[in-house]
C-alpha cells in the first residue's frame, strides 16, 4: 500500500474526513519519515519545506491581519514498523492573523519508531493560533515520541494548544512545552493521555506570565492502567502586575499504575496571582455504582468515566 493512502487510513481512524486534504480551500503537509508526500497552500499562507536525512524542517508564516477561516492540516507520520522521524518547525503569525492547525501525529504500526519535533513558534501583537496535535499510535507500545514547542506570544495574542494521545498505545512519551507570554495575552494548555501497560509518560508545560494581565489556564488529564506510569510537571509564573494563572491537573489509576503529579507556582510581583489544584485516584466507586445502575457492566462503567476525564 502506497505510504499516504497508509497515512490517509489511519487519519481516518482519528475522526478526521481523509478528504479534507482534497478541498482547495485548505491548506495541507503531508509528510512520512523524511518524504514530503504533499503540499498546498492558501493565500496569506507561506509554507517551505525542506527534506532531510531524518525528516523534514518547516516554516510557516501567517501574514500581517490574514485569517485563515479553515484549519490547516498538517500530517506526519512512519507507517512502517521502524523507523525515524525528526521535525523542525518555525512557526510565526504576524501581527492580528489568525489561524487554526491541526497537527495529526500517525504511527499505524510502530514497533520500533522514534519521532522527535521541536518547535519555535511566535505569536505576534493581536494575533491568535489554535495549534491541535492528535496522535494515532498502533497497539504494539513501539513508538518514542518527543515533542518540544518554545512559544513566545505578544501583547494582546492569544494561544491555545492541545495535546491528545488517547488511540493506541502511547509508548514512551516526553512532551515539554514552554510559553513566554506579553501583556494582556491568553494562553490555554491542555493534555490528554491515555496511558496502558508498560507505557511511559513524561509531561513538563511551562508559563511565564511576563506582561501586564496576562492570563493562563494549564489543564492536563492522564488515565492510566495496567504498569503505565506518569509523571507531570506545570509550572505557572507571575512575573507582571494583574497577571493571572490556574494550573488544573487530574491523573486516574488502576491496577499497578503509578502517577504523581508536580505543580509549581511561582510569584514575582505583588500583584499577581496564581493558583493550582492537583488530583490523583483511582475510579470513583461512587460514579461506578451510578453507572451500573443504569444497566453498564463494570468494565463500561470505568470505560464511560475515563472517557469523561478525557473529554
Amino acid at each position: 500500500m502506497p505510504a499516504i493512502e497508509s497515512l490517509l487510513n489511519a487519519l481516518q481512524e482519528t475522526g478526521e474526513d481523509r478528504s479534507v486534504l482534497e478541498a482547495s480551500d485548505t491548506a495541507h503537509l503531508v509528510v512520512e519519515g523524511n518524504t514530503v508526500l504533499s503540499a498546498k497552500t492558501v493565500p496569506g499562507l507561506e509554507l517551505v519545506t525542506q527534506e532531510t536525512a531524518t525528516g523534514i524542517a518547516a516554516t510557516v508564516l501567517v501574514r500581517e491581519g490574514v485569517r485563515i477561516e479553515r484549519p490547516v492540516h498538517l500530517c506526519f507520520g512512519v507507517v512502517h514498523p521502524q523507523g525515524l522521524q525528526t521535525i523542525r518547525m518555525d512557526l510565526r503569525l504576524e501581527r492580528n492573523a489568525s489561524a487554526m492547525l491541526m497537527a495529526h501525529c500517525l504511527f499505524p504500526r510502530a514497533e520500533e519508531v522514534r519521532h522527535e519535533m521541536e518547535a519555535t513558534v511566535e505569536i505576534g501583537e493581536g494575533a491568535e493560533l489554535d495549534y491541535r496535535e492528535i496522535h494515532f499510535h498502533g497497539p504494539f507500545g513501539g513508538t518514542t515520541v518527543i515533542p518540544r514547542s518554545s512559544v513566545t506570544i505578544g501583547s494582546n495574542g492569544r494561544y491555545r494548544g492541545d495535546f491528545t494521545l488517547t488511540t493506541g498505545r502511547v509508548g514512551m512519551l516526553d512532551f515539554n512545552v514552554s510559553v513566554h507570554a506579553a501583556e494582556d495575552s491568553i494562553t490555554e494548555l491542555t493534555a490528554r493521555v491515555l496511558g496502558s501497560s508498560s507505557d511511559q509518560i513524561t509531561i513538563r508545560e511551562s508559563v511565564s506570565l511576563d506582561g501586564d494581565n496576562a492570563r493562563s489556564i494549564i489543564k492536563t488529564r492522564i488515565a492510566l492502567t495496567d504498569e503505565a506510569t506518569a509523571v507531570v510537571t506545570n509550572i505557572t509564573e507571575g512575573n507582571a502586575a494583574g497577571a493571572r494563572g490556574h494550573v488544573d491537573c487530574m491523573e486516574l489509576v488502576r491496577d499497578r499504575a503509578v502517577a504523581s503529579a508536580v505543580p509549581v507556582v511561582n510569584v514575582t510581583n505583588p500583584l499577581a496571582k496564581v493558583t493550582h489544584e492537583a488530583a490523583i485516584g483511582t475510579v470513583d466507586l461512587r460514579q461506578m455504582e451510578t453507572l451500573m445502575a443504569h444497566g453498564l457492566t463494570p468494565d463500561e462503567a470505568v470505560d464511560v468515566i475515563v472517557k469523561g476525564i478525557l473529554r
